[in-house]
C-alpha cells in the first residue's frame, strides 16, 4: 500500500517566508525582519493584494509617496 503523502512535492516558499529566510541568513535582527515584513505587507495591501512581482517601480514609489 502506497502512502499518498510520500509522493507530494514540497510547496513553494511564500514571498514573506523567502524574505524572512534571506534576512536571517544575513543575520539581521529579529525586530528588523519583522519591520521589513510589515512594510512589504502594507505595500501589498495598499495595492489591493497585488503580488509584488506584478508591480513595477511606479507602484512602490506611489506607496512610499502616500506614507
Amino acid at each position: 500500500m502506497e502512502l499518498g503523502f510520500a509522493l507530494m512535492e514540497p510547496r513553494p516558499r511564500k514571498l514573506l517566508e523567502q524574505v524572512s529566510d534571506l534576512l536571517r541568513v544575513k543575520h539581521y535582527s529579529y525586530r528588523t525582519e519583522q519591520t521589513y515584513i510589515q512594510w512589504i505587507r502594507r505595500c501589498i495591501l495598499f495595492h489591493n493584494k497585488t503580488h509584488p512581482k506584478d508591480m513595477g517601480s511606479p507602484n512602490f514609489v506611489g506607496f512610499l509617496y502616500v506614507v
